[in-house]
């Protein structure tokens, strides 16, 4: 707990909450202070070509493949200090716990803290994940570039990667994967259970939808001859919560980043920019639902006289985890007698791509109030516990099983 609060002082705001996605000053300083740490425990420690940070405990040969715990230590703007950096900081005190006891496994143990897993301003979340498994290639992230003009590729230089040697040639080389995470819902605290052990996980669809209307004076352009970027806009993300909550499920529909040009008082807005996301754990319900919004947003473009583009910018499908792993989690709790439920992660995740290529597992922490991407998120002490001695039991059985 104290490295939760260690990490945390990290773009910590005045407000309480913790801003550090990748790239910033506090991002590069925490990559150095966990790669520290980990070589203080004795770990390799490599940085791979998108500045994924991977410390090695060896193991003693009967296996080559490593086992690999992790998750993230970026956050969301004014975000919380357990979000990401809580799943990385108990993989690390695993690490810890098995040097202390001298237990040598028969795989390799590996934590990783993946670049970028937060959505972001060069529009790749899940960003280290998707390119360590081939999902992002070299040439579409060497493009991009955020809002002040910085290329990805010299902010990934700065952090020690190299987008032009991306590939997915070492992702194929795991035994698997767990990543520990708090829950960001309710349903374990509704239950009064502290941990969750995570057998699916949603598809998420976001989209740049942009409505380009007429800049101008907004006294002297009457209403009828007005076209209005923001006026349009406003009705389309109406229209997004009516027809989300019309579906009656767990699908959920956002927008969440909203941008309004010139941005003054006196000025017709002319144009308008906001991302959409869809979330849902059945593809055809998500794609329905995308459908639909995108349906409505051209009736309503119709009837302000504005225009419309929307482009695709992250689309994961869906993923069943292991089921041999999802099992030994629940093996693992039930050994120890920590009582769990068995549930779908309803937020995107780095195991979700690492699932396309080795066998993946997650385990959620209890989150009071369902509360996160928020300076009020909170997992009560004894629920981390519970969950990194889960955690820590599921690796022992893995290592034995898998072997």
């Amino acid at each position: 707990m104290n490295e939760v609060e260690r990490y945390a002082s990290y773009g910590k705001q005045p407000t309480g909450g913790i801003t550090r996605p990748s790239f910033s000053k506090e991002d590069y300083q925490v990559r150095e202070l966990f790669s520290t740490q980990l070589e203080d425990l004795g770990l390799s420690v490599s940085v791979d070509p998108i500045a994924n940070v991977w410390g090695t405990l060896k193991g003693d040969g009967h296996s080559d493949k490593p086992i690999v715990l992790g998750s993230h230590l970026d956050t969301v703007p004014n975000g919380g200090k357990y979000d990401g950096a809580l799943g990385v900081l108990v993989a690390k005190e695993i690490v810890q716990t098995l040097i202390d006891q001298q237990r040598t496994l028969k795989h390799p143990l590996q934590i990783v803290s993946f670049t970028a897993e937060e959505a972001n301003e060069f529009n790749f979340a899940t960003m280290g994940s998707r390119a360590f498994t081939g999902k992002l290639t070299a040439n579409e992230l060497s493009e991009a570039q955020n809002n002040e003009g910085l290329k990805l590729v010299d902010a990934v230089k700065k952090a020690g990667g190299d987008i032009s040697q991306v590939s997915d040639a070492n992702s194929k080389n795991l035994a698997a994967f767990f990543e520990l995470h708090i829950e960001q819902g309710k349903k374990l605290e509704k239950q009064n259970l502290p941990v969750g052990v995570v057998n699916r996980i949603v598809g998420i669809s976001r989209d740049i939808v942009s409505v380009d209307g007429e800049q101008n004076h907004s006294g002297t352009t009457m209403m009828t001859e007005r076209k209005d970027a923001l006026a349009a806009a406003g009705e389309m993300v109406a229209t997004v919560q009516r027809l989300a909550k019309q579906v009656n499920t767990d699908a959920v529909a956002t927008v969440g980043k909203f941008d309004v040009f010139p941005n003054a008082a006196n000025i017709i807005p002319g144009r308008v920019e906001f991302v959409l996301e869809v979330r849902s754990a059945d593809k055809q319900e998500r794609e329905a639902l995308v459908d639909g919004i995108h349906q409505l947003f051209e009736a309503i473009k119709e009837q302000y006289g504005v225009s419309v583009s929307i482009k695709n910018i992250y689309d994961t499908q869906e993923a069943v985890f292991d089921q041999e792993l999802v099992e030994l989690l629940e093996q693992s709790a039930k050994t120890i007698d920590v009582p769990y439920a068995v549930l779908p992660s309803m937020a995107g995740h780095d195991a979700l791509h690492l699932a396309g290529v080795t066998k993946s597992a997650m385990l959620f922490v209890k989150s009071i109030k369902g509360i996160s991407h928020n300076p009020e998120e909170l997992s009560l002490k004894e629920d981390i516990e519970q969950s990194a001695n889960v955690l820590l039991n599921a690796i022992l059985l893995a290592d034995e099983k898998l072997s």
